[in-house]
Parts: structure tokens; C-alpha cells; sequence
């Protein structure tokens, strides 16, 4: 089953349910690109910070090579890491990010995050903040070097991730290339009602991370919020369906107008998680879906919490 697609303000195609690579560990994630190419997928998130994205391109390098799609098929993401936000960085690392998938374009480029930190050269994926401080920088400035990006001919679109309505705005304001989507936290937990319409407002597409709540990121501790796909009620209304309880929750994020990227290594799942456009939820069964939502963030970013842009202060 492939994804039906859904239009951009600049007038490209983004498909509606795409796969994350967050936390797909070396060898894994190759294997799970290349498989989910193979069921349908087209859609492909990842990020210099994730540390992955030559594996990314490997398993889209392979699945060209074998036929099973071409280049112009495929919508290809990543994004600029806080310690790239200087203006004459973001070409740059921009190219890197090419580099490491092997690509000569990106479909999309965002901005990770609102918040600049130190570049120490020090980089380690398993103590990404043990030496970067988060400093005051216009990111305005930054988004002046995505568009350069686009000017160049690396990225045929640019966007954010993890800006609030407020920061959104300052973006319009001074922008020549308006921005084509948000990623931000999406899930029964968090449901961004009132982010999506204000993006929705402004022509901006909502793409949602950790749908189903990052059952298996690290940092959870105990009394933590958590979406538990057992939970009688979820399975009870993806018996009606004939679906399982994460194609449930994958439906009602794509109902409420956002783009889910779950992200899996396990063949069945990645198979599973875009089998959710042949069956639409009944208004009862949204409600009892909106009933799970508590605003709680299971990505909290607190290593942002010393920046004066930190992007969960606002409401929405």
C-alpha cells in the first residue's frame, strides 16, 4: 500500500505517512529502509543528529540499484543540527548531510531545533549535550541559510521542527521562502490541535514525531506519560476495523490533518503502519481518542530549558 500525497505551499507533493529513523541502530537501518521502499514507503525522515544517515542512504542507494524505485519517487527529509545555526554553517552541513546519503538533493530540510548551541567539535551520539551550551542566536539568520540551500539547489523545500506559533511568526516576517511544514511531537498524548490549525492557517504542513509516544526512548523514567498500544480501548475500536491498535493511532494523527513518521525496524510493523488509508474512525471513535490527550511531551527537550528560545514555554 503506498501513501496518498498530500500538497505543499510551494506546490510539491509530500507523502502522508512516512518512516522515522530515530534511534535505528547501525545494521538495523538499512534493512528497514530498503523493506519499507519494498511495501510502499516513500517517505524517509532522518537527521545529521540521528547519526544514521548514511544507513538511510544505503538502504535507498540499494533499493535503486534493485529497481524497486527510482530517485524522483522518493521524498527524502533531514535536518540541521543546533550547533550548525550560524548562516554561513547551514550550507555546509547541508552538503555534509548529502554526502552522508549519498543524495544529490534533499526533498526537504529543517530546522532541528529553535535553539543555537556551541559547536565544540566534540560530537558523541551517546553524550550529544555533554559539551554544547545553548547561546543566543537569531534563527532567522539560520533560516536566511536554508533558503540558500534551496537558491543552490540542495533542498527543493525547507521547514521547521519543534517551533512554536510565536517562533513560526518571526519566520513568515522575514522570510523569502516560506517554510512548507512543522515537525513537532504528534500522538493520543499530545495532540496539537491548536498548533495544527495555526499551521494550517499559514499553509504549513504538520509532520508528527513519535506517534505512538517513543515507547523505547532512553531517557523514560518512571511515572513518565505512556501510550500503551494493549490498552482494551484502543484494541476494542481496531477490532471494528479489522486494524491493530497502532494503525488506530496512526489513522487519527493523519485525521487531525498531521503527517505520522513512526519509526520501526521490525519488518510486520513497517508493514502494518501504512496499511491505515482503507479505513476511516467514526466522530465517537475520535473522541474517545481525543479523550487520551494531556499535553504531556514525552520529548521535553530540558537540555533547551536554558535557551530563550525554548520552544515549550508557549501554549502552542
Amino acid at each position: 500500500m503506498a501513501a496518498p500525497t498530500i500538497a505543499l505551499n510551494n506546490g510539491r507533493k509530500i507523502p502522508a505517512l512516512g518512516l522515522g529513523t530515530y534511534l535505528s541502530h547501525s545494521g538495523e537501518c538499512a534493512r528497514a529502509v530498503k523493506h519499507a521502499i519494498s511495501v510502499g514507503y516513500r517517505h524517509f525522515d532522518c537527521a545529521w543528529f540521528y547519526g544514521n544517515e548514511k544507513e538511510v542512504g544505503d538502504g535507498i542507494r540499494e533499493a535503486i540499484k534493485e529497481g524497486l524505485v527510482k530517485r524522483e519517487d522518493l521524498f527524502v527529509v533531514t535536518k540541521l543540527w543546533c550547533t550548525f545555526h550560524e548562516r554561513d554553517q547551514v550550507v555546509p552541513s547541508c552538503k555534509v548531510s548529502l554526502q552522508n546519503l549519498g543524495l544529490d538533493y534533499l526533498d526537504l530540510y529543517l530546522i532541528h531545533w529553535p535553539v543555537a548551541m556551541t559547536n565544540t567539535g566534540k560530537f558523541n551520539a551517546s553524550e550529544p549535550f555533554k559539551d554544547a551550551v545553548c547561546y543566543d542566536h537569531d534563527f532567522v539568520e539560520t533560516w536566511h541559510g536554508m533558503e540558500e540551500c534551496v537558491e543552490l539547489g540542495l533542498a527543493k523545500s525547507i521547514g521547521l521542527s519543534n517551533f512554536n506559533s510565536k517562533q513560526i511568526l518571526r519566520i513568515l516576517k522575514a522570510a523569502k521562502i516560506r517554510p512548507v511544514c512543522n515537525q513537532v511531537e504528534v500522538s493520543p498524548l499530545i495532540n496539537q490541535k491548536k498548533l495544527i490549525a495555526f499551521c494550517k492557517e499559514r499553509g504549513i504542513q504538520v509532520v508528527a514525531y513519535s506517534p505512538f509516544s517513543a515507547p523505547a526512548r532512553p531517557w523514560k523514567k518512571p511515572g513518565d506519560p505512556e501510550l500503551s498500544l494493549d490498552d482494551p480501548k484502543l484494541i476494542e475500536i481496531g477490532k471494528k476495523y479489522g486494524k491493530t491498535s497502532g494503525q488506530v493511532v496512526l489513522r487519527y494523527i493523519h485525521q487531525l490533518g498531521a503527517i505520522p513518521i513512526p519509526k520501526s525496524s521490525n519488518p510486520d510493523r513497517i508493514k502494518k503502519n501504512i496499511e491505515i488509508f482503507d479505513f476511516e474512525l467514526s466522530p465517537e471513535d475520535v473522541k474517545i481518542l481525543d479523550a487520551y490527550n494531556c499535553n504531556e511531551r514525552v520529548v521535553p527537550a530540558l537540555e533547551f530549558l536554558s535557551s530563550k528560545e525554548y520552544p515549550f514555554n508557549e501554549e502552542f
